[in-house]
């Protein structure tokens, strides 16, 4: 009778040692929020998300959708996953990268008195307005989140150049929400392209190019490595 029981209990943990080691092996689960940043070079499967997919072995889901912000007032925008808020779904998900506001700043409001408009994205202490609101939301399900900037422009002109001060202010408060929270992070890209080097940038100095986007990736994958 003891040998019995003695071998119902090997089974027993040998059926337990297996699941804890297909749990162990899980890939890791992502899921992406944001705007043309994130969908940059996504048929030539070179975005962001394709990047992260290499770097971890991750299961990804990209959501993001090209000209997406957070502030529209029509309500089809959300079902059409231009409202960045909108996006986001339930999900066993590890990590939640978000980017966005840089559309409401320049499409919104010209990045010219735009005071009223950063406020309604996120305040100056960094706890209330849309971005906000989305981080927690995504933090309620155990995830952590990323809050990824932008890409500066090199130095040299670009639609977007009269923009710098206000997306300086708006990263600075999303900065100042991530220090509240030990399970949410700002990854700034603001230094990653050297004064004068055009190659980070698409045609349209906006945009990543292939190489912006890689080296964007790469910064990102190293701060989730150390979280």
């Amino acid at each position: 009778m003891r040998h019995y029981t003695a071998q119902i209990i090997a089974a027993v943990l040998l059926v337990l040692c297996t699941v804890t080691a297909s749990h162990a092996k899980d890939p890791l689960r992502i899921l992406i929020l944001g705007d043309s940043f994130m969908t940059s070079h996504s048929q030539a499967k070179q975005s962001v998300a394709h990047h992260l997919e290499k770097a971890f072995g991750a299961y990804v889901k990209n959501r993001a959708i090209t000209g997406a912000r957070y502030r529209y007032f029509l309500p089809i925008t959300g079902a059409l996953g231009l409202n960045i808020s909108k996006q986001y779904r339930e999900g066993p998900w590890d990590w939640v990268i978000i980017n966005g506001g840089g559309n409401d700043m320049w499409m919104g409001c010209g990045c010219t008195k735009c005071a009223r408009r950063m406020d309604k994205l996120i305040s100056a202490d960094g706890t209330g307005g849309d971005i906000p609101t989305l981080v927690a939301k995504a933090r309620r399900s155990g995830a952590k989140v990323a809050y990824v900037g932008y890409l500066r422009s090199p130095g040299t002109w670009s639609p977007i150049e009269h923009c710098k001060d206000e997306g300086d202010t708006l990263e600075a408060r999303i900065a100042a929400m991530a220090q509240r929270d030990h399970g949410v992070i700002f990854i700034s890209l603001a230094d990653l392209v050297p004064t004068g080097d055009k190659s980070f940038h698409a045609a349209d100095m906006i945009h990543p190019s292939v190489k912006g986007t890689r080296a964007a990736a790469d910064r990102i994958a190293q701060v989730l490595k150390r979280h």
